[in-house]
């Protein structure tokens, strides 16, 4: 039976959100909470980025070392061989593909530098590339599939399948697509192509998550995985991406939604909150009062009817359990009056009043997790969140290596 994954892309779409940023040990932190969710896949970024390889090898080491659970690490790459060779040193062995397809970008991104034609062939030899490496799984992007035409699409997938790939991911990249639409074309193109598509929708029009939904169910239609791309609360270029708990929630509890297929990941949504509340603190971007399962307002109640019938039970105006999405944070630096922290200039005592007082026993290594909290706190320019030294205390050797030169 056909069943449902989540490859979230926070690390790659959400930190290109414009006015907002999140730092190496940041990213490092969405794929802990995202292997504590149970989420199948990150995309975790760019790989042949510079400055971006340090934090793919301390990564990497971590999930060796169990850090992020089960948890798949994929790298994004322009559907571009060079990109690809640049990457392979790295040692990922699950990759995103991605080149536009629409007339209009063809037409007014590439210029005449490259056409139909072109673009398969690059596509191909890119999918070639990523298959020499050694990758177990390869995705490959059609940006702007939403306003591709069907008959290039098919060609385009069908391409990507012969060459070796996965899956296809079908971009809504201005968010424009909508339920209905999106689900036919899925359906049609996953039974005519024979593998999954994934979804990537945009939130232009506020419809990224039923864009989503409808999508994954066309995929279903055709009897294929579906693969849901999501950030965390949201976040992502302009107006932003589908939010992961929203898309969860859907599939668990929507209304002719729910049973349709399983979850094929074993989330555990105990994190749910938790995750979304850092996301909020590191991203520097406020939850809204009304987001979903995470917002202040998310099971408040207030006018008279609502209210009376919360009490009596709440299930006369709550789809989900409030308990299931996990405790709020009390996190140790944000605790009321006096209080000693540790962070980018702290010393050795207040370091160790505070890991004493969560319960962390750096052991032998005490000296490097140390130095560790000094520079992620001065990498975050933000008070360390329990979690992160939980993070830091548990794996610094991995860690290290997200600062190479810089630890003895």
């Amino acid at each position: 039976m056909p069943s449902i994954h989540f490859l979230d892309v926070t690390n790659r779409d959400g930190v290109q959100t414009a006015r907002t940023g999140l730092s190496k040990f940041g990213k490092t932190m969405v794929n802990f909470y995202l292997g504590k969710l149970g989420v199948a896949q990150s995309e975790i970024g760019f790989p042949f980025l510079f400055h971006e390889v340090p934090y793919v090898r301390a990564n990497l080491a971590l999930a060796e070392a169990g850090a992020f659970g089960q948890l798949r690490l994929s790298g994004w790459c322009r559907a571009v061989t060079a990109d690809v060779e640049r990457a392979a040193p790295l040692g990922l062995r699950h990759y995103n593909l991605s080149i536009s397809t629409s007339d209009q970008m063809i037409a007014h991104k590439f210029r005449g530098r490259l056409d139909r034609p072109a673009i398969i062939t690059e596509m191909t030899e890119a999918v070639a590339a990523a298959r020499a490496t050694g990758a177990e799984t390869i995705g490959v992007n059609a940006e702007d599939g939403s306003r591709t035409g069907d008959g290039f699409l098919m060609e385009f997938a069908t391409a990507a399948r012969e060459a070796g790939a996965d899956r296809v991911r079908y971009c809504d990249t201005i968010g424009g697509d909508s339920p209905e639409r999106i689900r036919e074309r899925f359906a049609k193109l996953a039974s005519g192509v024979g593998v999954p598509v994934e979804t990537h929708c945009h939130n232009d029009l506020g419809m990224a998550v039923a864009n989503s939904v409808s999508g994954a169910l066309g995929d279903l239609d055709a009897g294929q995985d579906a693969w849901v791309n999501t950030c965390v609360n949201g976040i992502g270029e302009r107006s932003g991406n589908a939010d992961l708990l929203s898309c969860i929630l859907a599939f668990r509890h929507g209304f002719g939604v729910a049973g349709q297929a399983e979850i094929g990941d074993d989330l555990d949504l105990s994190w749910a909150r938790r995750f979304g509340l850092w996301a909020s603190y590191a991203f520097g971007q406020p939850l809204p009062q009304n987001q979903p399962g995470t917002g202040r307002n998310a099971f408040a109640h207030e006018s008279g009817i609502h209210a009376d019938g919360a009490l009596k039970d709440r299930n006369n105006y709550e789809l989900y359990d409030d308990e299931a999405l996990g405790p709020f944070p009390a996190d140790w630096h944000a605790r009321a009056g006096r209080v000693v922290l540790t962070g980018e200039y702290g010393g050795l005592a207040g370091f160790r009043h505070v890991m004493d007082g969560l319960g962390i026993d750096p052991g032998e290594h005490e000296e490097l997790v140390f130095q560790l909290v000094q520079l992620c706190a001065s990498a975050t320019s933000k008070p360390l969140t329990d979690d992160e030294l939980r993070l830091i205390g548990a794996y610094p050797r991995e860690l290290s290596l997200l600062f190479p030169g810089l630890l003895s």
